[in-house]
C-alpha cells in the first residue's frame, strides 16, 4: 500500500531540529517573500483548493499541449525509420542483414552522450529557448535524412539526430517537476508521455498516407517524402515553442506576481525545501546524485523497462507477420496505440490518486509479459493480434509511472533532481542500443528469441519495482526513527538530509 504520508511534509532544517510550525524550509528566503509564503500557509483549505485549481488550469493549458506535441514529434522523427522500412528504404540504400538494426540502435549513441550535460545546462538556460532551439535542429536533421543516397550517410544522420533529440525528454520531465507537486506530476507525465503512443498511432496513419499516395511523386520515393514532411512539421512547431513554452515559475511573465509566488510556494510546501536553481552548484548537485544509492536502483529499473519496449521500433514489422499488406499493417497499428494511450491515462491517474507506484508497475509488467508470451508461443492470428495490444499497454504505461517515480524520489535541490533524471534516462536508454538486435528479420514471424527474452525482462522489471518498494519503506522507517530521536532531544538527521515529515513514495 502506498505511503499515506507521501505528500504531508512538516519541516526540519539540514543542520538542526526545528519545530514544524517555525517553517524552517523558508530559511534563506527573502523576508518579504517569506511573509507571503507564511500567509499562504495560513489560508484555509478551500482558499488553497480554489487558487490551486485556477493556477493549474493556466499551467496545464500553457505547458501540457505543447509538450505533448513536441514529444509526439520527438518520437515520430526518431521512429519513422520503422515506417520507412515498409517502403523502398532498404532497397534504395542497398541495406542488407542487420543494417536496419544498426541504423535503429546507432541513434542512441548520440542520444546518450548529450543527456546529462544538457539537463544540467537546462538549470541555467531558459527552457523555452533551449528546448525550442534543439528541436529546430533535430527537425532539420530529420528532414535531411531524405537526401541520403547510401547507408553510410544515413548512419551519420541518425547519430546526429540522437545528439540533438537527447535534451528534450529529461528536460521536459525536469521542467514539469518544477511546476507540479508530486501528487500532480504522475498524471501530467502520463499526458506528456502519451505523445509516444500518439506518435506511433499517427505515425502509422502518416506512413500509410504518404507511402500509399506520394511514392514516386516528382520522382521522390515515398520514404523520402516521409522524412521531409515530418521534418518540416517539427521545425515549424519548434519555432512556435520557443515563444510559447513556459520557463520556471519565478520567471514566467504570463502569470501575475501573486500567481508566480503561489506557484513557487506550492512546491516549497510540497517538498519542504526551496527549489532554488542557484542554491547548489552543478558539480555539487551531480555529486549529490551520484552519492545517492537509490539512483543506481532507478537506473536499473528504467534500463530494463526501456529494454522491455524494444519491440516498439519493430512493431510495424511484427504486425506485418499477421499477413496483411504494408499499408494495411500501418493502419492496424493505430487502434493498438490508441488503446495504449487510454490505458496509460487511466493507470497513471489511479497511481497519482493512490500515491502508489510499485504495485501499478508490477501489474502492468505482468500484462506485458503475458502479451509477449502469447505473441511468441501462438501462431493463431486472433491470439497474436490480442497479444499485440497487451505488449505496449503494459510496458509503455508502466514506464510512464517509472519516469514520474524517479522525479518524485529526488525532490530537492533542483540540480540534484535534474542530474538524477538525466542519469537514469541516459543509462536507461543504453538498452535501445542492444535491444534493437532482439528482433532480427530472420526470426520472423514469431520472433521467438526476442519475444521470449522480453517476457522474462518484463518479470525482472516487476521484481525490481518491488525491490525499490522495499527500499523506500526501509528509508521511510529510518526517517521516522530520526524524527523520533530528534523529538527526544537528540540532534540527528537522516542520511539523506530530508526534512521532518518527508516520506518517499512507493
Amino acid at each position: 500500500m502506498a505511503s499515506k504520508l507521501a505528500d504531508q511534509q512538516p519541516a526540519i532544517s539540514e543542520d538542526e531540529f526545528v519545530k514544524p510550525n517555525e517553517e524552517p524550509h523558508l530559511k534563506g528566503i527573502p523576508e518579504d517573500k517569506r511573509e507571503l509564503y507564511l500567509s499562504y500557509a495560513a489560508k484555509d483549505a478551500e482558499w488553497k483548493a480554489f487558487h490551486t485549481k485556477k493556477l493549474l488550469r493556466k499551467v496545464d493549458l500553457r505547458l501540457l499541449p505543447l509538450l505533448v506535441l513536441m514529444y509526439l514529434l520527438n518520437i515520430l522523427d526518431r521512429s519513422n525509420l520503422a515506417q520507412a522500412r515498409l517502403g523502398s528504404l532498404e532497397k534504395d540504400l542497398n541495406m542488407t542483414g542487420t543494417d536496419f538494426n544498426l541504423a535503429t540502435s546507432i541513434l542512441f549513441i548520440g542520444y546518450l552522450l548529450m543527456q546529462l550535460p544538457s539537463n544540467l545546462l537546462l538549470t541555467r538556460i531558459p527552457p523555452a529557448l533551449y528546448l525550442g532551439g534543439v528541436m529546430t535542429i533535430w527537425g532539420v536533421v530529420s528532414a535531411a535524412q531524405a537526401s541520403v543516397k547510401s547507408f553510410g550517410p544515413l548512419l551519420a544522420c541518425r547519430i546526429l539526430l540522437g545528439v540533438v533529440e537527447a535534451p528534450f525528454f529529461p528536460g521536459a520531465i525536469m521542467l514539469m517537476s518544477s511546476w507540479y507537486k508530486r501528487q500532480e506530476l504522475t498524471h501530467r507525465i502520463a499526458w506528456f508521455y502519451s505523445g509516444s503512443s500518439l506518435a506511433n498511432m499517427f505515425g502509422g496513419l502518416l506512413g500509410a498516407g504518404i507511402l500509399g499516395n506520394l511514392d514516386g511523386v516528382d520522382g521522390i520515393a515515398g520514404w523520402r517524402w516521409l522524412f521531409i514532411i515530418e521534418g518540416v512539421i517539427t521545425t515549424g512547431t519548434a519555432i512556435i515553442s520557443s515563444f510559447v513554452l513556459p520557463n520556471f515559475p519565478a520567471s514566467s511573465k504570463w502569470l501575475s506576481d501573486e500567481e508566480r509566488s503561489f506557484a513557487e510556494w506550492r512546491l516549497v510546501d510540497d517538498a519542504k525545501e526551496a527549489d532554488d536553481a542557484d542554491s547548489v552548484t552543478l558539480k555539487a548537485g551531480l555529486k549529490m546524485a551520484l552519492k545517492d544509492y537509490r539512483v543506481y536502483l532507478f537506473i536499473l529499473l528504467q534500463h530494463i523497462s526501456l529494454l522491455s519496449q524494444a519491440f516498439q521500433y519493430f512493431f510495424p514489422s511484427i504486425v506485418n507477420t499477421l499477413g496483411y499488406g504494408h499499408i494495411e499493417t500501418l493502419l492496424i497499428t493505430v487502434p493498438v496505440w490508441f488503446a495504449t494511450f487510454l490505458v496509460s491515462l487511466f493507470v497513471t491517474y489511479t497511481s497519482g490518486k493512490t500515491g502508489d507506484r510499485s504495485i501499478h508497475i508490477i501489474c502492468l509488467m505482468l500484462v506485458s509479459a503475458v502479451g509477449n508470451a502469447i505473441a511468441t508461443g501462438s501462431t493463431n492470428m486472433g491470439a497474436r493480434f490480442f497479444a499485440m495490444f497487451l505488449m505496449p499497454m503494459g510496458a509503455v504505461s508502466a514506464y510512464q509511472i517509472i519516469v514520474a517515480w524517479v522525479a518524485n524520489s529526488f525532490p530537492r535541490p533542483l540540480v540534484k533532481r535534474s542530474a538524477s533524471i538525466a542519469i537514469c534516462n541516459m543509462i536507461g536508454n543504453t538498452a535501445n542500443i542492444y535491444g534493437s538486435y532482439m528482433y532480427p528479420k530472420s526470426a520472423g514471424p514469431q520472433y521467438i528469441p526476442g519475444g521470449t527474452a522480453n517476457a522474462v525482462i518484463c518479470l525482472v522489471v516487476a521484481i525490481t519495482a518491488y525491490m525499490l518498494r522495499l527500499v523506500h519503506i526501509h528509508e521511510n522507517r529510518k526517517l521516522e526513527r530520526v524524527e523520533s530521536e530528534a523529538v527526544s532531544g537528540l540532534e540527528e538527521e537522516s542520511s539523506e538530509g530530508r526534512n521532518v515529515g518527508f516520506r518517499y513514495i512507493y
